[in-house]
This record gives C-alpha cells, sequence and structure tokens, in this order.
C-alpha cells in the first residue's frame, strides 16, 4: 500500500504538473523582472541577468518597467515562439518524478499511521506536521530538476550569446556537475526545502481540512464538486504561503556564478535583503497572479487525477 501511495501521487503530479507549465514559466519570468545585480555591467535592453562587458550601462542606472502576467505571455510567444511556453517542461518530468511523488507518497503513508482510528480523521496538527516532513524530504531528492527546470525557464530571457541552451534536463544537469560542480545541483536548497514544506503543508493538509468541513457541514457530497472547491482553496493557500520564498528560490537558482567573480547573492538571506531593498517588500510577491492561477489548476487536476488513478488501481 506505502508503494501503491507512491506510484499514484507521482502519476498525479506528472500530469498536473504538464499540464500547468507555461503558467509556471510565466511565473518564473515575473519573479525575474526587476532584479538587480549592481555592479555588474548589462546590456541596455535587457538588465537581469545579462552580463555585457561592452556596455558601460549599470542596472541601477536602468528602469524596466513591469508587466502582468498576460503581457509576459504574449511577449514570451512573440519572441520566442508557442513551443517557449513549454521550455523546461523534461525538468518537469522529473522533478515531479522525484519531489511530487516522494512528498504524496510520505504523505499517504504519514495520514494512514496518524489518523485515529475511531473517528477516521487526523487532526490539522498531524496534518501540517505530515505535509512539512513529506515536502522537505521530497525537496532535498528533487533539487537538482528543481535548479534544471528554473534555468531552463528562465534562459530565453538572456541575450541569445548569454543564453545555457540546455538540450533537456539530462544535458542541464551534466553541465552543471561538470562546470559548476556536483554542489551547484543543490544551489538553493535551503529555500527550496523551505519552500517545499510550505506548500505540501498548506496544500495537501488545507485540502484535507477544506474537504472535511464542506463534508461535515453539509454544504456538498462527496464528489467532483467537493474535491474541486477544496483543490481551489488549498491552492489559494499554498500560493499566498510560499510565494515569497518562491521568488528567492527562483533568484538563487537562476543566479550566473562566473568564474573569480563574486556571486550576485552570498545566499538566500543576501538575496532577500537585496530584492526588499531595490524593489521593496511587495517584490517578494512578484508573479503572484501567476502563481495563483497556477496552484487552482494545479492542485484541482493533481487532485481529480489522484482519484480517477486510484479507482484505476484499486484493484492491484
Amino acid at each position: 500500500m506505502g508503494v501503491k501511495g507512491f506510484v499514484e501521487g507521482g502519476i498525479a503530479s506528472i500530469i498536473a504538473g504538464c499540464s500547468t507549465h507555461p503558467l509556471d514559466l510565466i511565473k518564473v519570468r515575473m519573479q525575474l523582472q526587476g532584479e538587480t545585480n549592481a555592479p555588474k555591467p548589462v546590456h541596455n535592453l535587457r538588465p537581469a541577468l545579462a552580463f555585457q562587458t561592452g556596455s558601460n550601462i549599470h542596472v541601477a542606472a536602468v528602469a524596466q518597467p513591469r508587466v502582468g502576467p498576460i503581457a509576459v505571455g504574449v511577449r514570451l510567444v512573440q519572441q520566442e515562439g508557442v513551443a517557449a511556453l513549454f521550455s523546461g517542461v523534461s525538468a518537469t518530468v522529473l522533478r515531479q518524478t522525484l519531489y511530487s511523488t516522494t512528498r504524496m507518497g510520505l504523505y499517504d503513508v504519514l495520514k494512514t499511521k496518524w489518523t485515529d482510528p475511531a473517528s477516521g480523521t487526523m487532526p490539522l496538527g498531524r496534518k501540517i506536521g505530515a505535509g512539512l516532513i513529506a515536502g522537505g524530504i521530497g525537496a532535498a531528492i528533487g533539487n537538482p530538476a528543481d535548479v534544471a527546470m528554473v534555468r531552463m525557464q528562465a534562459d530565453g530571457r538572456l541575450p541569445p550569446a548569454q543564453r545555457r541552451n540546455y538540450k533537456s534536463v539530462v544535458d542541464a544537469i551534466m553541465r552543471m556537475a561538470r562546470q559548476e560542480g556536483v554542489t551547484s545541483l543543490w544551489r538553493g536548497s535551503s529555500l527550496t526545502v523551505n519552500r517545499a514544506m510550505l506548500v505540501t503543508a498548506s496544500q495537501l493538509a488545507s485540502y484535507d481540512q477544506f474537504k472535511e468541513m464542506i463534508l461535515e457541514r453539509g454544504v456538498m457530497r462527496d464528489g467532483l464538486g467537493t474535491h474541486v472547491t477544496a483543490s481551489f482553496a488549498a491552492g489559494f493557500v499554498a500560493a499566498v504561503a510560499s510565494n515569497p520564498v518562491d521568488v528567492i528560490k527562483t533568484r538563487v537558482m537562476n543566479m550566473r556564478v562566473e568564474p573569480g567573480q563574486t556571486p550576485p547573492y552570498a545566499g538566500a538571506l543576501d538575496c532577500a535583503l537585496k530584492t526588499v531593498r531595490a524593489e521593496g517588500p511587495m517584490a517578494l510577491y512578484k508573479g503572484f497572479i501567476p502563481t495563483i492561477s497556477r496552484q487552482g489548476p494545479f492542485t484541482v487536476v493533481l487532485f481529480v487525477t489522484l482519484e480517477q488513478v486510484r479507482k484505476l488501481l484499486k484493484d492491484f
């Protein structure tokens, strides 16, 4: 039964991740808007992570307008083509295989062990604890794929000469390990673990809690309507809780470390402080609209698919 939970969660997560990948890509692009790495010189049209030795213009001197998710998506399609919406989708598949399969399976195992046999329910505190444990372990395992996914999604915003041009997630991981060292595969891992703990605890625990509340109060019967409602509510909670950590994680993972030069960020705290000082506290909620736009559909697809997969595998 334990292995079955991992398989069911993994299948549902891969389907949900691939179907909402374009929204996740737009979120990453928005989170990198306005990023400053002064005193690095940059090209005057692309302020973030576009280091040009031939230009005397610095990031701090360039004011760039911030655009919304629709504008980001339209510009992405216009400049890079429709296929660019699925840049890094191979990394998403690997990430969901490693990270989500682990967190969903572990949460299911802990939920089974910690559920009160008499009432058939688990207290909210235990749900949150199960989510924190499952999310942290899953994120530690899936971090290399997460780093590769962020880089592949962000690559198109750089000038052609500065792009990494990873061919696939395997190529990305191999080149990172060869060029930057194996430890680069776990860059930002503390942020990934923290975010995953918040997302898993808020998403899975709140889904179960909302579902129980709806059924106990007789608002709806157990079915698709209840699953969709509880999923959207859980997705909103997860987005609010995780977005600040997600912004910092994206920037730390995407930063380019040149040989012999000081990295743009010394770590997560340094990135957070520089981001708030340069762009204000609300910069930590950049990409929130596409985040909630993705978390809602992702959570719905995740749990609806999970229920269907469970029905298909119930005899195994």
